[in-house]
């Protein structure tokens, strides 16, 4: 699979292809159905399959533009744990377009003739029914039936995916997330909420009170989930551990910025540099802060236990 960041980077070998667009925040269940649907397409019209994706995704470009700073709604995952999913569901091309003023602007006739029909020479395109695109959001899924009928290229509307009569969307499986229910997060996504990070340094204070941790930084990520938890991290060796997290801003220490860190049980090498995959398993607890260093310490003692525990229970 190849990342193309805009559209000013497009290979000349991408002569044709079937497409879709959206944030695929999550690659749930809903995504996987109509990104298997596209490969079948793309295989039947000998064509890539290509997935248009947006940075920073518009909603959070709106709200940021907005006089009241409004916060965007939390992201399942950032651009690199996208990548990584998307590869897996067989895409060939993901093109990433930074959302800003100048493309919010581009009026919809030109977004299909220029960049669809010119650029992209689109044969088959995948979009949801309510999508909206283009200056004042004017572009709709009839405009581009019509545009398709008029350049030769089909559209298709992405059908919603329900689960137990649950429409399957990002939105659902924040407030899953947001209400601590891994498993009815887990249900949606079709495989347990999980966040890759590089491991960076951090104060080294775990390493002074027995319990050294590895630190991600959640970066522009403003995660749905916050607390406590017992997790599995699978390390770069494949290797998989069990031990706790912590996703906050760890106000004990007068954090600022959230940031996720773990503590690995039974664990002696080093991560700094490496990514890791970390799948959250079960919520132990809220994060609170404490009196001092020494009430912090003698919790996080007892978190390991609740955590092994917990793993021991279901293994």
């Amino acid at each position: 699979m190849q990342l193309i960041r805009g559209m000013q980077n497009l290979p000349k070998t991408l002569t044709g292809c079937a497409l879709t667009i959206g944030n695929f925040d999550g690659v749930h269940l809903g995504h996987q159905a109509v990104l298997q649907h596209l490969r079948n397409k793309a295989n039947a019209l000998h064509l890539p399959m290509v997935v248009m994706l947006f940075e920073p995704q518009p909603r959070e470009y709106f709200m940021s533009m907005n006089a009241q700073h409004e916060q965007a709604p939390a992201r399942l995952m950032r651009l690199r744990d996208k990548l990584y999913y998307l590869k897996q569901l067989g895409v060939d091309y993901v093109i990433c377009v930074k959302f800003d003023r100048t493309f919010a602007s581009l009026k919809a006739e030109f977004f299909i003739e220029d960049w669809l029909v010119n650029k992209l020479n689109v044969k088959f395109l995948s979009i949801g029914d309510d999508f909206r695109f283009g200056a004042d959001r004017k572009g709709d899924f009839r405009l581009l039936e019509s545009a398709g009928k008029k350049f030769g290229f089909s559209v298709e509307d992405n059908r919603t995916f329900f689960l137990d009569k649950l429409r399957i969307s990002s939105t659902a499986i924040r407030q899953a997330l947001a209400q601590d229910d891994l498993v009815k997060a887990e249900e949606l996504l079709g495989r347990p909420y999980s966040i890759f990070g590089k491991v960076v340094h951090g104060q080294k204070l775990g390493s002074t009170i027995g319990f050294p941790t590895a630190n991600i930084r959640l970066q522009r990520q403003v995660n749905p989930v916050k607390g406590v938890f017992a997790v599995r991290v699978k390390c770069p060796c494949g290797s998989v551990f069990e031990g706790v997290a912590n996703i906050g801003q760890r106000p004990t220490l007068n954090g600022v910025e959230q940031r996720l860190e773990v503590y690995l049980f039974d664990f002696n090498d080093d991560l700094y540099g490496k990514t890791i995959l970390v799948t959250l398993c079960h919520k132990i607890r809220n994060e609170i802060k404490f009196s001092s260093i020494t009430a912090l310490t003698e919790q996080i003692a007892q978190d390991v236990l609740v955590a092994r525990d917990f793993f021991k229970r279901n293994d």
